[in-house]
């Protein structure tokens, strides 16, 4: 059934395009003949309209082949009312003018208006079905209907109204004569005129152009675009009018420059509007609608203000000279026109961007900008947010988030406005409700993240918006790739990070577990061992016969006494009680004072910190000291401490023979390091040979006391 009707609907093209083909050969013969007699003003148009007919049907049968769309039988149809109001606007002319013998001259030239009524009426009509074919809704057959019924009445006005004939149709000057068929005793101006029926086509296209507003304003991204194509034709013909009415006003009817205006709003109303009907119905090249118009926009612009400098010169300058149009002018203004040719065009750039795009900027600035961004240095977060910022400026949004797949989960990376208030994750299957469009950030087949947008409800995204946010979503993979192996490197290194501190704090907490085993076990138990044998000397004092044995306790209790010493020794090494009750500085200089090289501990401003802090700073500073000890021959060591700018800083200096750091290849070094880089701290020595040494490192620490009074008992 379908393909039936498609080749029915074929058969009826064909006929309709060798019917408009005929008259149209034949209106162009006929002009031909009539040529002598027809005004330059009537003569172009008239010959222009045989080409304008066969451009008519021709897209209108791609377009009810292509689309299956009705505006393509009714420009078709425009194309044949042309093509039979050429052909009998030159048949009258061939005939009365030019005495070629033809029957019913006067009958057929009065039909060349009556043809040009329905011609009008059909391209508003077209224009209030653009571009689907249909009225944008029941409403609207309130206008259809009596439109409709206007242009019975307007062209049976048009046929009995007592009035001149102007030919070419409509309103030509070559040729007038009385309506044959007018009636004397009809009113001369109800309906059947051409004012009137101006006024009345006005209000029609009028109500047409408010229903491409009305399509527009609540239309999707392709049909805006599809309005934007006629929207351009419609508003260079319309400024073309406005160029035709002054050029009359101050040059007129006859001058060279009204004749150009008046062919150039011809060739837009003959041709534009077809070709952009077709191109919009078509889609073909639809989204470079918005180039177009900034491109028209910008040489409009720039045509007006260089005409206007080169006249003003020539003309101005050259009436106050008493010379007009002199070599000389004419130089200095072409000069001048060159000199002010590329500062014109930009500031034309400029304007047409603000007329195209509105305050947002232009996708190709946005991508220039990113693509300069990409280009330089910059910081992962700082590229993430010039993406949410290019495309806020390039769309319009109110929001813009990028979201980064983390597991299974996207995590919000950067919004804009900044601040703007966001889950912190959301499930990777989970839509955005209140986005306007989402555009996925893919590298191969992986999903690396997702761009969100926000606009107004009112205000869906364009095609053009659309295809810009997809560019920069396809350049952004790049950059959420980076950014999540920084993330994943980060949390790489933390986790290690943590690891080594889950260790130091696991040794340190062995080391108070043994301390506080040897303090509460073996070293009681040796306390209380000499109190027996000083039990026992007494004793053996007292009792006849243990002469030997009291000799024998004085040894024995020397040597229990050096064994309790060397164990109290050995748990303040393992972890003394000193740091843990009185800090930093009381347990080093207690250290100090044990040492084999004299050494002195300089604090400034040092007070109460966490215990893993202290703890580092002391074995540290302990480790440090037993290589000094050991091997830097030195005769005096410092041990300073300071905390300032939220840091907690120690130092070991000695005056010793030095090294070679780079050649050093002991593990104390080594473990100083890495105790201290466990909880985020600096290592660093100075050494060289014959110049001593100094061990540095330094801590973020916040205090939880105040600094210890060295002077308090």
């Amino acid at each position: 059934m379908v393909a039936h009707e498609q080749r029915r609907a074929s058969g009826w093209l064909i006929a309709l395009a060798v019917a408009t083909g005929v008259i149209a050969l034949v209106g162009l013969v006929l002009t031909i003949i009539s040529w002598p007699f027809l005004d330059p003003a009537d003569a172009y148009p008239l010959i222009a309209g045989p080409v304008a007919a066969a451009i008519y049907v021709a897209l209108g049968s791609l377009i009810v082949r292509r689309a299956a769309n009705p505006i393509g039988w009714i420009l078709a149809g425009v194309g044949a009312g042309i093509a039979l109001l050429g052909a009998t606007s030159a048949y009258a002319v061939a005939a009365i003018s030019g005495g070629l013998g033809l029957r019913a001259p006067t009958i057929v030239g009065a039909a060349s208006e009556w043809i040009f009524v329905p011609i009008v009426f059909a391209m508003a009509f077209m224009l209030l079905q653009f571009p689907t074919g249909t009225l944008p809704s029941r409403r609207w057959r309130l206008v259809a209907v009596p439109g409709a019924a206007a242009v019975v009445v307007i062209t049976l006005a048009w046929i009995v109204t007592p009035r001149l004939v102007e030919l070419p149709a409509p309103g030509g000057v070559s040729l007038t004569f009385p309506n044959p068929l007018g009636i004397e005793s009809f009113p001369r101006d109800p309906v059947g005129t051409i004012g009137d029926l101006t006024v009345a086509s006005v209000v029609l296209f009028a109500v047409a152009a408010a229903s491409l507003v009305v399509r527009y304003r609540s239309g999707e991204p392709d049909l805006r675009q599809q309005i934007k194509w006629l929207a351009l034709v419609g508003g260079a013909f319309v400024v073309s009018q406005l160029a035709l009415a002054i050029s009359f006003a101050i040059a007129g009817n006859d001058a060279v420059v009204t004749t150009v205006i008046g062919l150039n709003s011809a060739v837009l109303a003959l041709f534009g509007f077809p070709v952009a009907i077709t191109v919009a119905i078509l889609r073909y090249g639809l989204f470079e609608i918005d180039v177009i118009i900034n491109r028209a926009v910008v040489y409009a612009l720039l045509a007006a203000v260089l005409t206007a400098i080169y006249v003003a010169i020539v003309a101005g300058l050259g009436a106050l000279a008493g010379y007009a149009w002199g070599p000389t002018l004419t130089i200095a203004a072409a000069v001048t026109v060159a000199v002010l040719f590329q500062p014109l065009r930009r500031r034309a750039e400029t304007v047409a961007n603000r007329l195209v795009y509105g305050d947002r900027a232009t996708p190709y600035q946005v991508l220039s900008e990113f693509a300069d961004a990409m280009a330089r240095i910059l910081p992962l977060e700082e590229q993430l947010d010039r993406v949410v910022t290019l495309l806020a400026s390039g769309t319009g949004a109110d929001a813009v988030d990028v979201w980064m797949r983390v597991g299974a989960r996207l995590r919000a990376v950067a919004v804009w406005p900044a601040g703007s208030a966001v889950p912190d994750a959301v499930d990777d299957d989970e839509r955005f409700p209140d986005a306007t469009a989402t555009f996925p950030v893919l590298q191969g087949d992986e999903l690396l993240g997702v761009i969100v947008l926000r606009k107004p409800r009112n205000e869906p995204l364009s095609a053009t918006e659309s295809s810009l946010a997809d560019h920069v979503a396809s350049q952004a993979g790049l950059v959420l790739r980076n950014v999540g192996l920084t993330a994943e490197l980060r949390l790489t290194i933390d986790e290690l990070r943590a690891s080594r501190r889950r260790l130091v704090e696991a040794q340190d907490s062995e080391r108070r577990k043994i301390e506080r085993n040897l303090h509460d076990g073996a070293q009681q138990q040796l306390v209380a061992l000499g109190v027996q044998l000083s039990l026992l000397e007494r004793i053996a004092q007292g009792t006849p016969g243990a002469e030997p044995v009291g000799a024998a306790m004085p040894s024995l209790q020397q040597a229990l006494q050096s064994a309790l010493d060397d164990l109290r020794d050995l748990a303040r090494g393992i972890y003394p009680p000193l740091l843990a009750d009185r800090g930093l500085s009381a347990a080093l200089e207690a250290q100090a004072r044990k040492t084999a090289v004299l050494t002195t501990v300089e604090a400034d401003g040092v007070g109460r910190y966490d215990q893993q802090v202290e703890a580092t700073v002391y074995f540290c500073t302990l480790e440090a000291l037993q290589n000094v000890a050991k091997y830097a021959g030195a005769t005096t060591a410092v041990v300073r401490l300071a905390h300032a700018d939220g840091r907690l800083s120690f130092e070991i200096a000695d005056d010793g023979r030095g090294f070679d750091p780079a050649a050093a290849s002991g593990s104390g070094l080594q473990g100083m390091a890495d105790r201290l880089d466990a909880i985020g701290g600096t290592f660093a020595v100075e050494s060289s040979r014959g110049s001593g040494t100094v061990v540095r490192g330094s801590i973020a620490v916040a205090p939880i006391d105040a600094p210890i009074d060295q002077s308090a008992p």
